[in-house]
């Protein structure tokens, strides 16, 4: 006869959401709707004044939070954070110029491709060879994109949309940055430095592309303020999170940020023809799909045992 395998009568039941993935689907919302409070803010500033006040207000806030956590930063996670700022800086300044010219929800889909850009450039930087999901991945998000655009009869995007794609790949070498220095250095304190440098780059960028500051107003300061209270939460809740999070288990997770986005959208009055939705949908899949891992089965010792 046939031997299975005893069934294990001790084993506990696994929670698949607890405190952590719950904190980062709480963070997934407040991303998804910094969309449309960007967009908001655009219309009393230029976009790199807005980024630089978005950030210097980050800056201040984690410094406040972590301060104690500041002394005694080395050489390394001063180079790790200045690069990721960079990075960083490059996203949401060319994200925040898109914003300009096409909806939030049409913003928000399109910056989900970063993730599976992220494989390629492990490929390229790391030497990390991507999977056969990536590259299936990039094939859909590829599609969506396409469709979401709205491409012109040249098949080209138009101005806001190739803006936000080029902040896609800016965002995705960030996150390759982080992987690179992830376990070397100080989270917290390489968070700070990355935060600080992004907030000068905007601020000194600003004489560069001839952008003035603008004039005092409410709603810019409560927009640049809000965005900078909720980046701060959102960077120290990553970190705190992903500790017992899976990379691959948050990046599912941060896959409905832009499906969030659009329902903020749709509830301020922005509608997406059909078309742009089947692309907003393909982006979302090749997120998931870039994330999953085929396994073959491993074959226990005693399921065939033939006595």
């Amino acid at each position: 006869m046939v031997a299975s395998s005893p069934p294990d009568s001790a084993a506990k039941p696994v929670m698949l959401f607890g405190r952590a993935e719950l904190a980062l689907v709480g963070i997934t919302m407040l991303w998804g709707g910094t969309f449309l409070i960007v967009q908001t803010g655009l219309s009393t500033s230029g976009p790199l004044f807005f980024v630089g006040l978005r950030f210097g207000t980050a800056t201040i806030m984690t410094l406040l939070i972590v301060r104690g956590r500041i002394a005694g930063m080395t050489r390394q996670e001063w180079i790790a954070g200045t690069a990721i700022g960079v990075g960083i800086f490059l996203g949401y300044t060319l994200q925040t110029w898109g914003l300009q010219y096409i909806p939030s929800s049409t913003s928000a889909f399109i910056t989900a491709a970063y993730v599976p850009l992220v494989p390629l450039l492990q490929w390229l930087i790391l030497r990390k060879r991507p999977h056969l999901t990536s590259w299936l991945g990039v094939a859909l998000a590829f599609a969506g994109l396409m469709l979401l655009a709205g491409p012109k009869p040249d098949l080209g995007f138009g101005f806001g949309e190739t803006l936000t794609l080029i902040s896609t790949l800016a965002i995705a070498i960030e996150i390759v940055l982080i992987s690179l220095w992830a376990g070397k250095v100080d989270i917290v304190r390489v968070t700070v430095v990355q935060l600080a440098v992004t907030a000068f780059l905007a601020f000194a960028m600003m004489p560069v592309a001839g952008e003035s500051i603008p004039a005092f107003s409410w709603l810019l300061a409560a927009c640049a303020c809000g965005l900078g209270g909720m980046s701060a939460v959102i960077q120290l809740v990553m970190n705190w999170a992903q500790r017992s999070v899976s990379a691959t288990r948050a990046t599912l997770i941060y896959a409905g940020e832009p499906v969030w986005a659009g329902v903020v959208g749709r509830m301020a009055g922005e509608r997406l023809p059909p078309s742009a939705l089947l692309g907003a949908g393909l982006i979302v899949l090749g997120v998931i799909v870039s994330e999953i891992r085929l396994r073959r089965r491993s074959v226990e010792p005693g399921d065939h045992a033939v006595t």
